[in-house]
């Protein structure tokens, strides 16, 4: 009897789980094609916007096309996130392995090596909880993302979602808290900063003098020149 109950809760597992895999590849080829207004991130960041400003606080986002941001924004958010972005299927184990030494040596974790591809499917699809199960729909969803997406879409709806500051989401949205303009009208200096906020825009958005995020600034500064990026 136990047995029998047993392989009944396994088997609605992995129904569960397989119609979890169709939902996030209906959702990858969607935004294949068409732009995202709304991840669920951008959910999270709504609710909490709204529950410290009220319920008519609205987020900051705009997205542009690819060819309309800054050239610059784009080599340093790949130098700062994800060197080797276009080398890579959607996970840098020469990263990974980096980072694990590097959080050993430091007996905490200092460094993460994640992707921009598995970021993005993070930003997509999933919370921000770091438990087992997400990590695991992460790679999947990040597989699904780097077989079906060019470099440059991948880029392109990356750089027009994530988070840089308290309801702010895309570069766009970014360009004009910080700088007045235009995500286009970026120059170095300006996207290297914006590069540096990616690991905690919130709390860089009312910090910029930090010395963490000025130094971080200036090493994404004199990496991004070394870097690649999709035309």
């Amino acid at each position: 009897m136990m047995g029998r109950r047993l392989w009944r809760w396994g088997l609605v597992l992995l129904i569960l789980v397989a119609y979890l895999q169709i939902g996030y590849l209906a959702g990858v080829l969607w935004w294949g094609y068409f732009n995202p207004s709304n991840t669920a991130f951008m959910a999270d960041g709504l609710d909490r916007l709204q529950e410290k400003k009220g319920p008519d606080a609205e987020l900051r986002h705009q997205w542009v096309e690819y060819n309309r941001i800054s050239i610059h924004l784009k080599r340093a958010v790949v130098a700062a996130e994800d060197s080797r972005f276009l080398e890579h299927e959607g996970f840098d184990w020469e990263g990974i392995e980096k980072a694990v030494e590097k959080n050993l040596k430091k007996g905490r974790i200092v460094a993460g090596g994640s992707t921009i591809s598995q970021q993005l499917a993070k930003n997509l699809f999933l919370s921000p909880s770091r438990n087992p199960l997400r990590k695991v729909q992460e790679a999947v969803i990040t597989v699904m993302i780097e077989n079906l997406w060019s470099k440059r879409r991948i880029l392109e709806v990356y750089l027009n979602v994530i988070e840089w500051g308290n309801g702010i989401y895309g570069a766009e949205a970014a360009s004009r808290r910080y700088f007045k303009g235009s995500a286009a009208g970026l120059g170095p200096d300006q996207a290297a900063l914006l590069a540096a906020m990616i690991p905690n825009p919130r709390y860089y958005e009312t910090h910029r003098s930090a010395r963490g995020l000025l130094k971080r600034k200036g090493i994404i500064a004199a990496r991004m020149w070394q870097v690649s990026v999709p035309r």
